[in-house]
């Protein structure tokens, strides 16, 4: 938020996770307008070096899967600044992206990305596939879990879809969310926690077929999701098989998994919070470094407040001169370390920890420690 907005009252939200114990489905029930969280969205993709490579890799799999012809045309939905899509543009296929964020999406049509502003829906997907033709792939990644009308996504994407295309998105993964006790990507933005059982069910129940279930590294664990339509040419992968198995292992069709989840929440909660609060009674100076959304879940569910962390820093120009949501803490460029001295840096955006950490080592040269709160509490 802005500076000028500190004195406004803020809304706030329950962030209360349900299980499904017919389908295993994992969601939030509160939801909030997409318009509010997304038309005025700040986090873009270019910004992180590890994601640039981890899109650039992820075009070149999907390239080899789908092998679609010259000039065939690719749609990112919630394209955000083109990143993904600048890859199968620089690979000879004609792009287009979907994207709400009106600002990011003017934008990333002036760096040569067209991008279309708005929320991708069957009508638009209708009227794109009479303008444009079929798609060859259609990709919606770190947002098929931030729509509520998930079945309206999929109709659009069926319209769109040549007979034989593809349909690729990445989502957090409920699997590593609970092992892992990543429980910060819980909140507003994302709706649905996904895991392949109830996706392969879903996709079933609206003309598609889960084809592949992969494992990758982003965001701290995620699921790579491939579908095709109803009847589409590639068989199943193993990884679906594979990834059935492996979550009946886990108990991720039992309550009482999700139950434990929380009391593994508490325990970190505990450790984390003691040791920052040891450290600032010893009179140690505390910031943060990365702003990103699941920061909030963090830092109020753990009581981290401006009480214990002084500033945040971002490398994203779009985040830095504001405040954090409600807890109005500062967000300022990375100048800020060796100009105000920190003691210790707890990296919100600890899924980029090893990248930010590298970055920074100047920081820990003069003594400075990073902390990295989860998985697990690390002080490095």
């Amino acid at each position: 938020m802005a500076r000028s907005e500190l004195g406004a009252k803020q809304p706030v939200f329950p962030l209360d996770l349900y299980f499904c114990g017919d389908c295993g489905h994992v969601q939030l029930l509160d939801i909030v307008d997409p318009a509010v969280l997304f038309e005025n969205y700040v986090y873009v993709s270019g910004t992180s070096p590890v994601f640039v490579r981890h899109f650039e890799t992820y075009a070149d799999a999907l390239i080899r899967l789908a092998a679609p012809k010259p000039k065939s045309l690719v749609v990112d939905i919630g394209s955000n600044d083109g990143t993904l899509l600048r890859f199968f543009q620089k690979a000879g296929f004609v792009v287009l992206g979907i994207d709400p964020a009106r600002a990011i999406a003017e934008a990333a049509t002036k760096s040569g990305v067209e991008t279309r502003v708005g929320f991708f829906s069957p009508t638009l997907a209708v009227g794109l596939r009479a303008e444009r033709g079929p798609a060859a792939i259609v990709t919606a990644n770190n947002v098929f879990a931030h729509i509520d009308d998930l079945a309206g996504v999929v109709a659009g994407v069926r319209s769109l879809l040549a007979p034989d295309g593809i349909f690729a998105f990445e989502v957090s993964y409920l699997g590593d969310v609970v092992e892992k006790t990543l429980f910060d990507t819980i909140y507003h933005e994302h709706l649905s926690y996904h895991s392949a059982r109830p996706l392969v069910r879903f996709f079933a129940a609206h003309g598609m077929e889960l084809i592949e279930a992969l494992r990758v590294d982003s965001h701290g664990g995620s699921l790579r999701g491939i579908a095709q339509l109803e009847g589409g040419p590639r068989r199943p992968g193993a990884s679906v098989s594979e990834m059935l198995t492996q979550e009946t292992k886990q108990g991720l069709d039992k309550a009482e998994t999700f139950r434990r989840f929380g009391r593994d929440i508490d325990a970190i909660k505990l450790q984390l919070a003691g040791l920052l609060r040891q450290f600032k009674g010893e009179g140690k100076t505390i910031a943060g470094f990365g702003a990103p959304a699941k920061a909030t879940t963090l830092m109020y569910h753990f009581g981290i407040g401006p009480d214990i962390v002084d500033f945040v820093i971002d490398d994203s120009p779009l985040k830095q001169g504001l405040f954090t949501p409600g807890l109005h803490i500062p967000v300022v460029p990375a100048s800020a370390i060796a100009a105000r001295k920190p003691d210790y840096l707890v990296v919100l955006a600890w899924n980029f920890a090893s990248a930010i950490i590298a970055k920074n080592a100047a920081f820990r040269e003069s003594g400075g420690h990073f902390i990295v709160p989860l998985p697990r509490v690390e002080v490095i």
